[in-house]
């Protein structure tokens, strides 16, 4: 297949990814709005998407740079890489996606890509050079994060709660809710966006890499024109939603108001900005299922359905290995097939 043709469809395949993204995670941009009845289903993946789009404009690339080349060593990197990398974390995310799991997209996407690239290393320059392609001061950061953001988002929910309680004390719980219907429209908007700032660099990344690995682009620099196709693709596939997963999300942790709404989406946009402005690929949906947990363990601990958190967290720990398999059974099938492909 010519350069610019493998070119084109590894682009069109990132940004399959990226609106798969969208789908995916939409639950994490509207489960708390929908659940509190703030807004229609409709209404808040709207609201989402327009907030998902907006954020391509802010916070630069940084997050990008750290996916594109600061996890796997770009320069044993092959776009048959790249290509089987990203099939690793479409195929996880559907089948997370149809059991209403809601796992991490960054997370699929960061073992998809380290799986086909290890394979391929141990392929081409044997078993014992495997992992010389993993940049690990990259891995170290996306693994203390990996802990540290949902555990970030339950504190900062669980304080801004208790915030709520103090400074409304003295009203009724009708009352406040009253006022927090409003302020959740403010909250979900800071927290679409803070998701679109994140996520969306890491399918930039992707392209980013692939354009460098083809020798269309020198040095990694993010192009105007990927910025702006991979906000597109995340705010269109948040406009189809995931109900599945917004189902889990919204109700099935625990029961939420639209005060408890506004401090989990607050709480997570803030533990989501902070990692972008530190250019780190967080997990959207790890920080933002943790702060639903801190808004349900102000009352009592039991009021969170540990259960299904349970196997929430189970699902966390599976993505990246998961993902790795499938990217690198993947890139073992391709060189089977067509040896000559690197």
């Amino acid at each position: 297949m010519p350069v610019l043709a493998l070119v084109i469809l590894i682009i069109l395949v990132a940004l399959v990814f990226d609106y798969i993204n969208g789908f995916h995670d939409a639950a994490n941009s509207v489960a708390t709005v929908v659940a509190t009845r703030v807004l229609t289903p409709f209404q808040a993946v709207l609201w989402a998407a327009f907030f998902n789009f907006v954020s391509a404009f802010s916070f630069g690339t940084g997050v990008a740079k750290t996916v594109g080349s600061g996890m796997v060593d770009l320069k044993s990197v092959t776009m048959l890489v790249i290509l089987c990398g990203l099939i690793g974390a479409i195929v996880w995310n559907l089948i997370t996606w149809w059991f209403g799991l809601p796992t991490s997209s960054s997370h699929a996407l960061f073992g998809g890509y380290a799986g086909a690239a290890v394979v391929s290393a141990a392929l081409n320059h044997g078993p014992h050079r495997a992992f010389d392609v993993i940049v690990w001061s990259g891995w170290i950061k996306t693994i203390i994060f990996m802990v540290a953001a949902p555990l970030i988002g339950l504190i900062l929910a669980y304080v801004l709660m208790i915030g709520v309680f103090w400074v409304f004390r003295g009203d009724s719980p009708r009352k406040m809710d009253t006022y927090f219907r409003k302020l959740q429209l403010l909250s979900a908007g800071i927290y679409s966006y803070s998701h679109g700032t994140n996520d969306a660099q890491k399918t930039m990344g992707i392209v980013t890499g692939v354009l460098v690995t083809a020798g269309y682009l020198q040095t990694f620099e993010v192009p105007i024109w990927v910025i702006l196709s991979a906000h597109a693709a995340i705010a269109l596939g948040t406009l189809t939603g995931g109900w599945r997963i917004m189902h889990t999300m919204g109700g099935r942790i625990t029961r939420l108001k639209p005060r408890g709404g506004f401090c989990a989406e607050t709480a997570g946009a803030i533990s989501i900005l902070l990692a972008t402005e530190l250019k780190v690929g967080v997990s959207t949906t790890h920080v933002i299922t943790g702060a639903i947990a801190g808004v349900g363990s102000i009352q009592r601990l039991k009021a969170v359905r540990w259960g299904i958190a349970t196997n929430i967290v189970w699902a966390w720990v599976l993505t990246i290995p998961a993902a790795a398999t499938v990217a690198a059974s993947t890139i073992l099938m391709a060189r089977l097939l067509f040896p000559s492909a690197r």
